[in-house]
């Protein structure tokens, strides 16, 4: 389930952090999260589509080590991106 390019412009828009900034951890994270929103409807309908829930996991863990990344590194941007896509621990 790719997002659509307006969408993806937008998301870039919201979270760049500078006017060239197209692939910061913020921006990764929330694309990905957007990605999950996506998938996560999709498997309530679709429940018998095995090859999406496993898509579906392998994004769960790579936004997990983004969010673990953030953390180590800067934990008030951690926190800020946390509160914004309103994610847990």
């Amino acid at each position: 389930m790719a997002l659509d390019a307006a969408k993806k412009q937008e998301i870039i828009a919201k979270y760049a952090r500078g006017e060239n900034d197209t692939g910061s951890t913020e921006i990764q994270l929330a694309l990905i999260t957007e990605r999950i929103q996506c998938l996560t409807e999709h498997l309530k309908t679709n429940k018998k589509d095995h090859s999406s829930r496993l898509g579906l996991l392998k994004l769960v863990g790579q936004r997990r080590r983004l969010m673990r990344y953030l953390h180590n590194k800067d934990l008030s941007r951690y926190n800020e991106i946390k509160a914004d896509l309103g994610l847990r621990n």
